[in-house]
């Protein structure tokens, strides 16, 4: 089976490529987040993904990094940021799979347990209908301390945030709380 695999990043790969290959799928990597906020964190991460897909022998397809269409479609629907980004991402994989003749799409989101898996499933199985090209679903969180502990043991970069400018925020939200309040403790050294 020939699978487009929409890629979010390099650590999120590792299991996700070995399980496909052992069921003995054709792969092509499909490299498209436009969610990804700031630029060089986008950097950053398709740096780490190249150097890993070269190692393993995967040809990678760049799509293009587009962040203001993704703000565009989130302004005032924060709420509905999660939706919006699997989608944009999603639509556009299965577009690439259909144009490349392959007989299914899939994705590293399907890897993370940080994510909204029942979503993406959801928007999966939507757009495959819409698309007429196979959703291949597969729970890869199975294998999230395997990759973590590969990606470990090669000295990826490893990012603590799903991407966006939102979750970016929300990461060092009590941070910055804790800082307004006066309850900030400067880090040893400074």
């Amino acid at each position: 089976m020939k699978i487009l695999l929409h890629i979010c990043c390099g650590p999120c790969l590792i299991y996700p490529l070995r399980i496909l290959r052992e069921k003995q799928a054709k792969l092509t990597g499909f490299f498209f987040n436009p969610n990804i906020h700031p630029s060089r964190e986008y950097l950053q991460r398709a740096e780490t993904l190249a150097v890993y897909a070269n190692q393993a022998g995967l040809t990678v397809i760049w799509g293009d990094y587009r962040p203001e269409d993704y703000f565009q479609r989130v302004t005032h629907r924060e709420e509905e940021r999660c939706q919006i980004c699997y989608r944009i991402r999603l639509e556009a994989t299965a577009a690439c799979a259909k144009k490349l003749g392959c007989d299914g799409f899939s994705t590293t989101m399907l890897y993370s347990k940080f994510l909204k898996h029942d979503l993406i499933r959801e928007l999966g199985q939507l757009i495959a209908q819409e698309t007429n090209i196979s959703f291949i679903d597969h729970d890869f969180r199975l294998g999230w301390q395997e990759g973590v502990a590969i990606s470990r043991e090669m000295g990826m970069y490893r990012q603590n945030y799903c991407g966006c400018l939102y979750s970016e925020r929300d990461r060092n939200r009590s941070r910055v709380d804790g800082f307004l309040q006066g309850q900030w403790q400067s880090p040893p050294g400074l």
